[in-house]
């Protein structure tokens, strides 16, 4: 399963990087099987982002992509403009262009998945994590890292093999300070990915202990991702009534429910954290956590 979610994110890069506009990549995109098609998607942004950030032109084609075909698979987009910052030397990120200032966080997440992914030894196993960063330039700073380790935790399911009880080992090893977002990560990845049963689903959950809200708020993201793009798939469900005892639909109709109107005043905690512990406070309420 975890090889051909890399096999198909590599598709759908190749898909956008051959196709003359966005439309002609979809034609490609909208052909992958359900289960996979979002890590397409994934794929595809990325590729736009890079030819944005390599273009010595007018650009423009992720943000073309995004407001057409990948606009269902935005929180994916999002994720795959982070591969390519990874990718890109960081004078050529201003190129990629702007990002929703509630979702931007998200590009953080797919910077700290690929450098956990392709740096293990560094990110995992030496838990090295950037303490200053240059992007967004608009800030707050104190949440970069952050953001950051949520997609390191969300690499860590598949580098731990969406194997639970390794995940939770690893990021039991990590200071304490930095387990709500690595296990809200690892939550978001089993929930979209998958590849656990729901023993190891619920081993997982009880691993995280005191964070347990934030597994059922990554849960929450990434039925909606799946619910919003129409690719919901039996282990949504699975995942969604272990974490949060939902429907992936319910789940996603609780992000929707609490989602910021627009982005915190400059200084303050961004809307998109406000969203994150919004989701998480509707579980200690309801007492599921």
């Amino acid at each position: 399963m975890l090889e051909t979610i890399g096999r198909t994110f590599l598709a759908g890069y190749a898909h956008a990087a051959e196709a003359r506009t966005p439309a002609e990549a979809e034609r490609d995109l909208e052909g992958v099987p359900v289960r996979f098609r979002g890590f397409a998607y994934e794929g595809a942004a990325m590729a736009m982002a890079v030819m944005d950030g390599l273009s010595v032109g007018r650009g423009g084609r992720f943000a073309r992509f995004v407001e057409g075909p990948g606009r269902d698979h935005v929180y994916m987009a999002y994720v795959g403009a982070g591969w390519a910052m990874a990718r890109l030397p960081r004078f050529r990120w201003s190129r990629i262009g702007a990002f929703d200032p509630l979702l931007q966080w998200l590009v953080l997440d797919g910077y700290g998945f690929h450098q956990a992914y392709f740096h293990t030894r560094r990110y995992v196993h030496e838990q090295y994590r950037p303490d200053r960063f240059p992007w967004p330039s608009g800030g707050p700073g104190w949440y970069v890292p952050r953001a950051i380790d949520q997609g390191i935790g969300r690499a860590m399911w598949f580098v731990g093999g969406a194997d639970a009880k390794v995940v939770a080992d690893m990021i039991d090893r990590f200071p304490e300070a930095r387990h709500a977002d690595l296990y809200s990560g690892a939550g978001l990845a089993a929930t979209y990915a998958g590849g656990a049963g729901e023993e190891e689903l619920a081993e997982f959950l009880r691993r995280s202990g005191t964070h347990r809200p934030q597994v059922a708020q990554a849960c929450v993201f990434a039925a909606e991702a799946r619910v919003r793009a129409g690719l919901v798939v039996p282990h949504t469900g699975v995942a969604t009534e272990v974490f949060c005892g939902m429907t992936p639909e319910q789940a996603a109709q609780v992000s929707r429910d609490v989602r910021p109107d627009g982005p915190a005043p400059e200084g303050e905690t961004p809307a998109y954290e406000v969203w994150r512990q919004r989701v998480a406070a509707q579980f200690l309420s309801a007492g599921r956590c």
